[in-house]
């Protein structure tokens, strides 16, 4: 069944439409969480057609960065392609970045990542409660998607990976999978030492998730084993290789985008974001 329309308001001109949302306060981190809500073209008439309808949702590490990925003009090309289902974007602006961002079980080796534990509470208990009271949203894991960037990625992952009980799927930009528990000084090495890895060896398959990652050819230029291969891209494929591992499979659960010449920065992010986005909510044969 598709949504009803107006009749004198044509497809092409509507739009979705961005909501600032200033009124969630995290005990666990102890601030003012700001928010932007991207709301799909007629909402607001479903709201009145289908009041019941509750609508997929994507959380969106480092929110503050929608102008910059030009968010909403690749939704509003999306939805007038009628190449994505609508759904809500819930994008989460960043606090104290460098520590609220991480692995949730252990921080890393200079300690940065040591509020993460803290950010997934606030996920968990404030966050998804939050959204889902005040905004017409899927309690569906399986209507559920976490997302981020370089180390709002590493994070994303990290909270889907271990809670398939909230989520379904993960979306990782140029992830920061390098995340490690030891310097190269105190004999780091990639077999034992980087925690998401670890992590995911140590942790539980669960046949409800799915994984989407991107890496750019020109991410950086580290190479720390000198195999001509640059660690971003080595450390996103030995994770993936550690999932299929685990019990994924390589094809149906997982999607691995490799950008030649893709950089670590938001243009090329919002160059791959429609890949993403028709992965993460596909369209509805009705």
């Amino acid at each position: 069944m598709t949504d009803a329309l107006p009749a004198h308001v044509p497809v092409e001109l509507l739009s979705v439409r961005v909501q600032r949302d200033d009124s969630l306060h995290s005990v666990p981190l102890n601030r003012v969480v700001h928010l932007d809500i991207i709301l799909p073209p007629n909402y607001q008439q479903t709201s009145t057609v289908y009041p019941q309808e509750r609508l997929p949702v994507l959380f969106l590490n480092d929110g503050q960065d929608l102008p910059r990925l030009r968010m909403t003009a690749i939704l509003d090309s999306l939805y007038q392609k009628q190449a994505i289902q609508p759904f809500v974007l819930v994008a989460i602006h960043a606090g104290d970045r460098i520590q609220e961002y991480g692995t949730g079980a252990q921080a890393d080796y200079m300690n940065r990542g040591s509020k993460a534990g803290l950010y997934t509470d606030f996920v968990l208990t404030e966050l998804l409660p939050y959204i889902r009271k005040h905004y017409r949203v899927s309690t569906d894991p399986a209507k559920s998607v976490f997302a981020g960037f370089s180390l709002g990625g590493l994070s994303a992952f990290d909270i889907v990976f271990n809670h398939p009980d909230r989520f379904a799927k993960a979306g990782v930009f140029s992830g920061s999978f390098w995340w490690r528990s030891k310097s190269t000084e105190a004999g780091y090495r990639d077999e034992t030492d980087r925690i998401m890895h670890d992590l995911v060896r140590k942790g539980l398959y669960s046949p409800t998730l799915k994984f989407w990652f991107e890496v750019g050819t020109s991410d950086e230029t580290s190479d720390r084993n000198n195999n001509g291969i640059i660690d971003a891209i080595e450390d996103t494929t030995d994770l993936i290789d550690e999932l299929v591992i685990k019990g994924y499979h390589r094809e149906q659960d997982i999607r691995y985008v490799e950008i030649e010449g893709g950089e670590h920065n938001q243009k090329t992010w919002r160059k791959i974001m429609p890949d993403f986005l028709m992965w993460a909510f596909p369209k509805v044969n009705e």
